[in-house]
């Protein structure tokens, strides 16, 4: 039976309904399939953006072979490696054999690996090491991605080497400061100071010469690491205004930076000195006592033309200030021992002229006895005060160089010893009656013994630490010094508020007039430090015996640019016999107090060494101390922060 047209036409239209209804399926998979391609595509182009602005180095490693599957710019820069090069590299390959703990590198990179593997964010430090050999200390960050059923490790590379050698550098000022206060050599203490720099910048070599003390000729300070041949040949030069770099800087008392020696007329006549040894560039910095004494010169040597940048005028301040400290009190030392050397040589003589006298005395009076006797007794007195006048000016001399620290430290020392001895021995007679049974009553006077033993032993160390912390701050901490644009009034405000907490329960009064608008490019924080410590000298020693003072703070720019800071209390003054000393490190007159003798001598320092400018005082008894701060405007730029 033939179909049915009107069946087949029904049939026909069902058919090219389905086929229409599949055909808008089909398309609207295929958008949404381009749709996903362009997400994934998308995503993987902001993936790469933000890799390539990263500060760091970036790598994407392949979490099964452990291969470089991609990395930033960043990254070719750090390590050094051409792109085609690191492409075929695993991460491995970057690090060093062996890591600061000793552990080696495979075994602990498995670890951190499989740890990110497992979803852990691992955030360690790790030594790499360039394709030129150089050993970059990193911090590490590993981070997994799942992408596509594989397991990618993100990891991010930071180089930390700006930050371990800033650790190192305030470590060793600290050991170089404890060096010099134990008395080591000169030698000894500039050549380690010499090492520390060196250690700082890549392919510098540093020396350190003395300005002999007739302020005309070089001596040999230290230069561990330049040859002796070379060194010994300065030794005697005089300086001049063409004398090479330190012998120009210490004659000029400026920085002399010499870029290319070989170019420099301030080297012609030594061209033949340094051509063997293949020295281009030499920067010298005069060391000073005070802004007209000139002590030495600190020179930085460079086998290749360089200029001085940022971080290296920060070092070359650290340097000369750390040395100016060690070759001071060396001079100074020297001068004592000349001192003593010149008053045995006097008494010595004295006695002698004495003895010659008591002798003639005798012969001429023998016939009488009585008058002789007395004669004999009043010489045998004096023989006796000048031997302890001798003795006397020997533990003077002494003691202005040991007690400032030795004393201070020994009280709260010894004070923790005996008592920890103490307690010791107590302990020790607990533990034996632990056996036979502890009495309540013993046991409860061993806890007060130990309470009152530990309060005291806390009270002493932290005593002794503070007393360790105020030795400490005789160097200023220049590397920690941040330079900056601040308004004087404003600053002077912000350190008054802090101090007016210690007057809040006293009558004493800390007023200022600060000139308005007065705009420094200085060292605000070492500036705070000054400005805290003449107010602090005042409440302790200007307002002693005293219920009510008034401190006033002052300060506008005088007619040379410069700003004239002024600190002005109306307490009991200075004591004429002590005015010159005020200045002189570990010299107090409240030592059974507590007092370090340190802290004019900090401010001195600060004022003519990191500001740059000078300091002085006026002082009457009864009527108060006046301290006069010349500060300029700008910095000198021997300190400029990196």
């Amino acid at each position: 039976m033939p179909p049915d047209d009107d069946a087949v036409a029904v049939a026909v239209r069902a058919l090219q309904q389905q086929l229409s209804e599949q055909s808008v399926l089909l398309e609207h998979e295929r958008m949404v399939r381009q749709q996903a391609d362009q997400a994934l595509r998308d995503n993987e182009e902001s993936y790469r953006a933000l890799i390539e602005q990263s500060p760091g180095a970036i790598f994407l490693v392949d979490g099964e072979n452990r291969k470089l599957s991609g990395f930033n710019d960043n990254a070719v820069k750090l390590f050094g490696y051409p792109r085609e090069t690191l492409t075929n590299m695993r991460l491995l390959e970057l690090s060093t054999p062996m890591q600061a703990d000793g552990k080696p590198s495979f075994d602990l990179a498995n670890e951190k690996v499989a740890a990110a593997l497992a979803g852990d964010t691992n955030v360690f430090e790790w030594t790499d090491c360039s394709a030129a050999g150089k050993i970059i200390p990193c911090e590490v960050r590993l981070v997994c991605l799942p992408v596509a059923g594989r397991k990618m490790i993100h990891v991010s590379i930071v180089d930390i080497t700006a930050e371990k050698k800033a650790e190192v550098l305030r470590a060793g000022q600290s050991e170089l400061l404890e060096l010099i206060a134990k008395g080591a050599p000169l030698k000894e203490t500039l050549s380690r100071l010499m090492l520390l720099i060196e250690g700082q910048s890549e392919g510098v070599l540093c020396s350190t010469l003395l300005l002999d003390e007739d302020g005309l000729h070089i001596r040999l300070g230290a230069a561990p690491s330049l040859p002796d041949e070379y060194s010994i040949q300065l030794d005697g030069l005089a300086i001049g205004p063409g004398v090479g770099s330190c012998g120009s800087a210490m004659f000029h008392k400026k920085q002399v930076i010499v870029t290319d020696i070989m170019q420099d007329p301030l080297w012609a006549p030594y061209k033949g000195l340094v051509a063997g040894y293949g020295y281009r560039a030499c920067w010298s910095t005069p060391i000073f006592l005070n802004q007209n004494m000139v002590l030495g010169a600190f020179a930085m040597y460079y086998c290749e033309v360089r200029s001085p940048g940022p971080d290296d005028m920060k070092l070359i301040g650290v340097a000369t200030h750390i040395a100016g400290i060690a070759i001071e009190r060396t001079r100074r030392e020297a001068e004592l021992s000349r001192h003593r050397e010149h008053l045995e040589e006097l008494v010595d003589l004295r006695t002698a002229e004495v003895t010659g006298a008591k002798e003639r005395t005798e012969q001429a009076n023998l016939a009488l006895s009585l008058a002789n006797q007395e004669l004999a007794s009043a010489l045998n007195n004096l023989s006796i005060t000048q031997e302890e006048l001798v003795r006397r000016d020997k533990l003077a001399a002494l003691g202005s160089m040991v007690a400032g620290v030795a004393h201070e430290l020994n009280t709260p020392i010894g004070n923790s010893l005996v008592v920890a001895s103490t307690l010791a021995d107590q302990t020790r007679i607990l533990v034996n009656s632990y056996t036979t049974g502890i009495k309540r009553s013993i046991l409860e006077s061993y806890m007060n013994d130990a309470t009152g033993a530990c309060d005291i032993l806390e009270r002493s160390l932290h005593r002794a630490a503070d007393l360790v912390s105020s030795f400490k701050q005789v160097a200023v901490d220049q590397a920690s010094s941040q330079r900056r644009l601040f308004r004087l009034d404003e600053y002077i405000e912000e350190v008054l508020l802090t101090l007016r907490i210690s007057f809040k329960q006293t009558a004493f009064v800390v007023e200022s007039h600060i000139q308005q608008g007065l705009g420094m490019d200085s060292y605000p924080g070492p500036l705070g430090q000054v400005v805290t410590n003449l107010v602090n000298n005042a409440l302790i020693h200007g307002f002693e015996g005293r219920d009510t003072g008034t401190i006033l703070i002052s300060a506008q720019e005088s007619s040379t640019g410069w700003i004239e800071l002024i600190v002005k209390d109306d307490g009991i003054g200075i004591q004429t016999d002590n005015q010159k000393r005020i200045y002189d490190p570990f010299f107090t007159t409240k030592r059974n107090v507590g007092g370090t003798g340190l802290g004019l001598h900090i401010t001195h320092n600060i004022v003519t060494g990191i500001l740059g400018g000078r300091i002085r005082f006026q002082s009457e008894v009864g009527l108060g101390t006046t301290f006069f701060l010349s500060l300029p405007l700008t910095a000198p730029q021997s300190f400029v922060e990196a």
